[in-house]
């Protein structure tokens, strides 16, 4: 069986989901729409679809749809396709508000539809490692930064890229908040660029997360210090070591990873959810736990900025 598929918004993540629609077995890509028709065109001939004037004409005709526009229009596109009764896949983060959110998640509950929010680096082998070999995380400390782009700016580096570890961490370590730092600097754009957060969990552990979009080089790494362990990992080569200790020496492991390509991976876990029926790994609610914290650190900062 597939599922009839589309993709809102073919801008370059949107047109990766198209790509990857068009090579899953279990997916049909349909179509694809966009405001920039001509956009939508091209995409379409690229991966031999069809090229929509109209989120309603796309959405009558599929099962599944991705949305891949800016994070300002999350809300009100996938209200509208809920409505429609299309199950959805909705590019990180959420919402742009916890409102907003709330209303995704609770129509999604109200309408018998699933939501997926692209919270990507869950599906990235290194997470998956990183769920079956820690359990006592004392100390993490995430650092994601990126040269400069305009694509993304409608949010600042929090939402756009220290939620995807924020993410991460929040579930690895399992327990509630006791308080949270922050600091932050614009410096290309409207929001923050650079941003630092510390979070103190009631169990102990403290993660710090480092996040940057005016950076030289790309870097996607976490750390985690455990008792008697520590394993250093990298999300964007997918590899990394472990060190333990033996005796009274030091132990080093390679971390034997199987490469994948996370947003495929992401995307069919999303039409198995379909014809399975059942909840996706990062659904409405969760991603909304996820924006609670990321939208704190976002005020911490701003206030900053403002005194």
């Amino acid at each position: 069986m597939q599922i009839n598929c589309g993709v809102v918004g073919v801008g370059y993540l949107g047109s990766h989901h198209a790509r990857i629609y068009s090579e899953l077995d279990k997916a049909h890509l349909v179509g694809v729409f966009d405001l920039n028709f001509e956009r939508a065109r091209e995409v379409a001939h690229r991966f031999h679809c069809e090229a929509f004037e109209n989120v309603e004409a796309l959405a009558k005709q599929c099962h599944a749809i991705s949305v891949v526009t800016p994070t300002t229009t999350h809300a009100e596109v996938a209200l509208q396709l809920l409505g429609l009764g299309c199950h959805l896949l909705i590019e990180k983060p959420l919402c742009v508000t916890l409102s907003e959110a709330e209303k995704v998640a609770k129509m999604a509950d109200s309408c018998g539809r699933y939501v997926q929010v692209g919270h990507i680096e869950h599906y990235n082998p290194v997470t998956s490692f990183l769920e079956t070999h820690v359990n006592e995380p004392r100390y993490i400390t995430a650092d994601r930064l990126a040269p400069f782009s305009p694509r993304g700016t409608d949010v600042g580096v929090v939402l756009d890229l220290m939620i995807h570890d924020l993410g991460i961490v929040l579930q690895l370590v399992n327990a509630a908040i006791e308080s949270i730092e922050a600091v932050g600097v614009s410096v290309l754009s409207m929001g923050e660029d650079i941003a630092n957060a510390r979070i103190r969990f009631k169990n102990g552990c403290i993660a710090n997360f480092n996040a940057s979009r005016v950076s030289l080089k790309k870097v996607r790494e976490i750390r985690v210090f455990q008792p008697n362990k520590y394993l250093s990992l990298d999300f964007m080569d997918q590899r990394g070591h472990l060190l333990y200790k033996e005796g009274l020496e030091l132990k080093k492991e390679e971390v034997p990873l199987h490469k994948e390509e996370p947003l495929k991976v992401e995307l069919g876990d999303f039409i198995d959810c379909i014809l399975k029926t059942h909840q996706p790994k990062i659904n409405g609610w969760v991603a909304r736990s996820t924006l609670a914290v990321a939208l704190q650190i976002t005020d911490l900062i701003r206030q900053g900025i403002r005194e």
